[in-house]
């Protein structure tokens, strides 16, 4: 692929035209040439778009489509062309699948599935088998296919033994075990946050304290075994504090907060929207404020859009018995752009990647090209009509999102909507 992008602001901190407006020849996926003004005597094709910003590839770290075994909700092609058009070139992908990935055959499946794609799939193994919080999936063989961590999608381990075995053994080949934060035995039928408003709406309640309390057994485990530990999606104050003080006592700690936990209270639950349903539940303004608090400070290691498609039959039903999960990849950039600014959303889309294992490549001469190409000024109303996915389980539909995805280059490919 050769193509030269015209006059593109660049944001990029590491790189040394960080904040320029300048021109980007790329010739066969490798970025050859970066001036202030390139000529095309080949006549390749040039990318001209209105307010053209272009940073490193965005990453997600967590992902679930539908394949195997839930199409109708996701497939793998339609998720990657989904993620190009959101401006991603990487993402996570988790083992939520029937059956769930949990071997050596099933990593690389999906591998294989989403080889020669532009964006890149990195799978995600279970961590127990079949999800289940029994026994220890293949952890070694799954890593070797090219797993880049093991996680039991929102299924907490409810054995702290079991989190120990993990975290020791995941040790011997650095491995990242995940381990969703959630004590079940407390949050029981809890279907939203227990607050006030669940009183109001008369449902069942989810405490904080679930969360908190597996949070805090989770980081004793860590720190007499020594391991290394991602914890997905917090949205509690106490969360951020004892996340906070485990980094400040050394311990190999990271963790992930879901976009929409940022931005929506449980208060958005009034009108008994099943889009709203989500799991960890949205919590109030007091958990909001730490998490942003977090998240500027450095405590929150990266953002995700959480995105989990969910068919209709499964989310237009009593609120009660919905499905929990939102799409948000095609939300993602103009959410966060909302909140912070372009520097610190940018940050945020790309700060997993050394986590999770993925090459970090500043935008210079003679690396390959991994760009996600957008406008960050422009303002609209998500609508179906924005959405790729082929569900349309999208917690955002209806709100103003500041800034445009214009496309991808990544894997010597051009994306453009």
């Amino acid at each position: 692929m050769n193509v030269l992008v015209k006059s593109a602001t660049i944001v990029d901190p590491k790189s040394d035209f960080h904040n320029q407006t300048i021109d980007i020849l790329i010739e066969k996926g490798t970025i050859s040439q970066i001036s202030k003004r390139i000529q095309n005597p080949k006549n390749y094709k040039e990318i001209r778009l209105d307010n053209l910003h272009v940073s490193q590839g965005w990453f997600d770290s967590s992902v679930s489509f539908g394949e195997p075994g839930f199409e109708e909700r996701e497939t793998i092609n339609n998720g990657l062309l989904t993620a190009a058009h959101s401006g991603f070139t990487a993402v996570a992908v988790n083992a939520n699948t029937n059956p769930v990935i949990d071997s050596y055959a099933d990593i690389a499946f999906l591998k294989s599935k989403a080889n020669k794609h532009a964006v890149s799939l990195y799978p995600i193994g279970a961590l127990t088998k079949n999800s289940d919080g029994t026994d220890l999936a293949e952890l070694f063989d799954m890593k070797t296919a090219g797993a880049v961590a093991f996680y039991d999608y929102q299924r907490p381990i409810a054995n702290p033994n079991l989190m120990k075995l993990a975290l020791q053994y995941a040790s011997n080949f650095n491995g990242l075990i995940c381990s969703f934060p959630q004590e079940s035995r407390i949050s029981g039928l809890g279907v939203m946050n227990e607050n006030v408003t669940s009183t109001s709406l008369g449902l069942k309640g989810n405490p904080t304290l679930a969360e908190e309390i597996h949070v805090a057994r989770d980081l004793f485990i860590l720190e007499y075994t020594e391991g290394k530990l991602h914890i997905p999606t917090i949205s509690t104050a106490k969360s951020v504090e004892l996340i906070r003080v485990a980094k400040q006592k050394k311990l190999d700690v990271t963790c992930s907060v879901a976009i929409h936990n940022l931005i929506f209270t449980d208060e958005h639950l009034k009108t008994f929207d099943t889009n709203f349903k989500v799991l960890p539940p949205l919590r109030t303004q007091k958990d909001i404020d730490a998490l942003i608090e977090g998240v500027k400070d450095g405590t929150i290691d990266m953002v995700t859009s959480d995105h989990n498609p969910i068919d209709i039959e499964d989310k237009k039903i009593e609120f009660d018995y919905a499905k929990y999960g939102t799409i948000g990849l095609e939300s993602a950039f103009g959410a966060l752009n909302s909140i912070f600014t372009i520097k610190k959303a940018i940050e945020l889309l790309t700060k997993g990647k050394e986590r999770f294992g993925l090459d970090i490549t500043p935008i210079s001469v003679g690396n390959v090209a991994n760009l996600s190409l957008f406008n960050p000024n422009n303002t609209y109303t998500l609508s179906k009509q924005h959405l790729w996915s082929r569900s349309k389980n999208a917690i955002f539909e209806g709100y103003e999102l500041e800034g445009n995805i214009y496309g991808i280059i990544s894997n010597n490919q051009l994306i453009i909507k």
